[in-house]
């Protein structure tokens, strides 16, 4: 369109707006409303513009349901809506009455395996919500039929995409299973110590001593080791070092740390307990006392009092420590 026609468009634009504008309000098609300015900016202009956006316009609008769309998002939201109050309602019931029924039919199930359980039911239904909401846009049934088609291809291209969140939710099916950890247990990861507080689909929260929360995928979980302190009996065997200088009367530490190991209240005197030298090199050796306790969650506070408690009575009896380079 030239520079001349659009001067006379923005010349007559306003008295386009000004006449007739009673028979424009009476034109309800969009295709006759598109047809009307034609004629009009070409009897005003002496010559044919052509309008082909406003053509394009008006076929656009026409092709539009109002009332199909507006029944569309209605029954979107009522898939939504009911999607989420589905999902929540099955997992009140599982929590309420699932241990129940596992009883009666005598199904071994824990927190972990049921924590699980819920969490693959609500992703179901969230699923079935999605699919119910692909089928009311029309635009998208030609997308599915042509996914369903190319099943396979399409399969290859999400699988490696999405290769990393199937590896975690597969792994999340075998931890549940199979029970390496479980929710509540107390573990060793990474050299952080902690309890595992929750397990997901895709990741496992461990909470520390410090109340950080270390989120791993259940990917790594599955593939790197991991102590597990509570996988059997709570009572654990641990180990105290304690630092001396090599001239020290090891006879006489080794009485002073069985005598503090054997007073304190938490440690069983009825399982064996040693102290062995464990090191010796340049100026100093190690003592390493071995001692049953009732748990990995106390052992920290076991090992501090005993140490303490030894270092005061070397200190007494004249057994220095070890001196650091």
């Amino acid at each position: 369109m030239s520079r001349e026609v659009w001067k006379h468009l923005c010349i007559l634009f306003p008295f386009l707006t000004l006449m007739n504008l009673t028979a424009m309000a009476n034109i309800t098609d969009p295709i006759l409303l598109a047809n009307w300015i034609q004629k009009t900016v070409d009897s005003m202009t002496g010559r044919h513009v052509d309008l082909v956006f406003i053509q394009i316009l008006a076929n656009t609008i026409s092709s539009i349901d109002l009332a199909s769309i507006f029944l569309n998002v209605f029954f979107i939201v009522l898939i939504m809506i009911l999607t989420r109050h589905a999902a929540r309602i099955l997992d009140r019931m599982l929590v309420n009455y699932f241990p129940t029924v596992a009883s009666k039919v005598q199904m071994k199930m824990d927190e972990t395996m049921q924590l699980m359980m819920r969490r693959l039911v609500s992703a179901t239904i969230y699923v079935i919500g999605l699919m119910l909401i692909i089928s009311q846009i029309p635009q998208l049934h030609s997308l599915v039929t042509a996914i369903l088609a190319g099943a396979g291809i399409a399969g290859l291209i999400i699988g490696y995409a999405a290769k990393d969140s199937l590896s975690n939710f597969t792994s999340s099916i075998f931890i549940a299973v199979f029970q390496p950890i479980r929710v509540g247990d107390l573990v060793d990861f990474r050299g952080e110590y902690g309890q595992v507080e929750d397990l997901t689909l895709r990741h496992t929260v461990i909470k520390t001593t410090d109340n950080k929360r270390i989120i791993v995928p259940n990917s790594i979980i599955s593939m790197e080791p991991i102590i597990n302190w509570s996988i059997r009996e709570p009572e654990i065997t641990w180990v105290v070092d304690f630092d001396l200088e090599k001239a020290s009367d090891i006879d006489r530490a080794r009485e002073i740390i069985l005598k503090n190991a054997r007073s304190h209240p938490l440690v069983f005197k009825d399982k064996p307990m040693s102290v062995q030298l464990a090191n010796s090199r340049y100026s100093e050796l190690t003592l390493r006392l071995e001692v049953t306790i009732p748990g990995r969650n106390v052992a920290k506070s076991i090992a501090c009092d005993i140490r303490e408690a030894a270092k005061k009575e070397f200190e007494a009896e004249g057994i220095p420590p070890a001196h650091p380079y």
